[in-house]
């Protein structure tokens, strides 16, 4: 089947664009979030292409006011991998790279929006992730990260939200990872489930951060890159030299991360005590028992529900993958920078060094 996207000289095998190899899990996916210094407004947006599964998906969530509203929608895409609009979302590609804009047009929930990404630095390659489940490949992908200015509009409830100062991150992979319905006989069951991943992207007024990390049970790192970027040009690679983590008492949310970066030291606070601060990310499909990514909802389906957000919600896996706002100050060449940005955690099973154990359960 030819489409659009044959017509451009992006091929990566013999088969037309609409083949993605033979992986029923190939994805293609779009991620962004973007905050106000204060906290004030938390709001993320994502597209997903899955093209064995003939499916793509997208939502936008904003927290606001101590709510969390939740727009989603799924399509059946008819192989189309360059219509990148599902329902009342819809992402243009205005400068690759650089520009990226996004559209929430009308629909039956209280969220439209008109806004635009402009990048601050070359994004960031992050090395690729191989994981296997048993002898079945799990996940091999891709992804970039680039932090960024925002602009533009967002309404929720009839008010206007000028975008004007709030800065963010976006970010793109590619890849394989388990989307859509789940294996009709995955491996047989063997050690407890694990997945032990951090993920700071961070915004300074002359610097950029970056750091994430995938763990195993034992605490060691499997995937793993830092990288501290100076706006006006020369971005510096750094592997800890030691990282100090710790949890809040009774959750598994982060307390406080301190990394070494070789030539100065990264601390970051999240505000998780601050329920406002705290951004789930099932109302992007992660995790969702409903809206997960790759389901199939029929030729087109839109959701909308609005989340109460609460600064300790029951641990479960709806509530355990999250993004929350952090303060961040950044040492580097004798000089102290402050900053804002994110933690993203997703921590399931034990985690040695750090003192977790069992699937979920808190940190003492």
């Amino acid at each position: 089947m030819l489409t659009k996207g044959d017509d451009y000289p992006l091929h990566q095998t013999s088969e037309v664009m609409a083949v993605s190899g033979g992986n029923r899990n190939f994805y293609d996916r779009y991620f962004f979030n973007g905050y106000s210094p204060d906290g004030s407004i938390f709001f993320a947006a994502a597209l997903g292409v899955y093209p064995q599964l003939d499916i793509m998906d997208a939502a936008f969530c904003v927290s606001i006011d101590g709510q969390q509203h939740n727009l989603r929608a799924s399509k059946r895409m008819g192989s189309e991998r360059l219509d990148l609009q599902v329902g009342p979302v819809r992402i243009e590609i205005v400068e690759p790279l650089q520009q990226l804009r996004l559209t929430i047009a009308g629909n039956d929930s209280p969220i439209t929006a008109d806004i635009i990404f402009d990048a601050r630095h070359a994004p960031i390659e992050e090395p690729r992730f191989i994981r296997r489940d048993g002898p079945r490949l799990l996940m091999d992908y891709t992804r970039m990260t680039q932090n960024g200015d925002w602009s533009g509009t967002i309404t929720v409830d009839g008010q206007d939200i000028d975008l004007a100062g709030c800065r963010g991150t976006r970010d793109r992979s590619w890849g394989i990872r388990p989307v859509g319905a789940p294996e009709s006989q995955p491996p047989p069951a063997g050690a407890l489930p694990q997945f032990w991943w951090l993920w700071t992207p961070l915004n300074f007024d002359q610097y950029c951060g970056f750091f994430h990390s995938n763990d195993d049970g034992e605490g060691e790192p499997w995937n793993r890159r830092g990288v501290i970027d100076r706006i006006s040009g020369g971005a510096q690679e750094f592997e800890p030299r030691a990282m100090d983590l710790s949890y809040h008492s009774g959750s598994r949310r982060v307390k406080q991360v301190q990394i070494e970066t070789g030539t100065g030291e990264l601390s970051i606070t999240p505000r998780t005590g601050e329920a406002n601060r705290t951004f789930y990310m099932s109302g992007l499909g992660y995790m969702h028992p409903v809206w997960g990514h790759g389901m199939d909802h029929g030729d087109l389906d839109v959701g909308y529900d609005v989340i109460a957000l609460d600064p300790q919600p029951a641990i479960d896996m709806t509530t355990i993958h999250i993004q929350a706002l952090s303060d961040t100050v950044l040492r580097v060449d004798g000089q102290e920078h402050h900053g804002v940005g994110v933690v993203e955690q997703l921590f399931i099973g034990p985690h040695a060094s750090s003192g977790l154990t069992g699937l979920i359960d808190p940190a003492p």
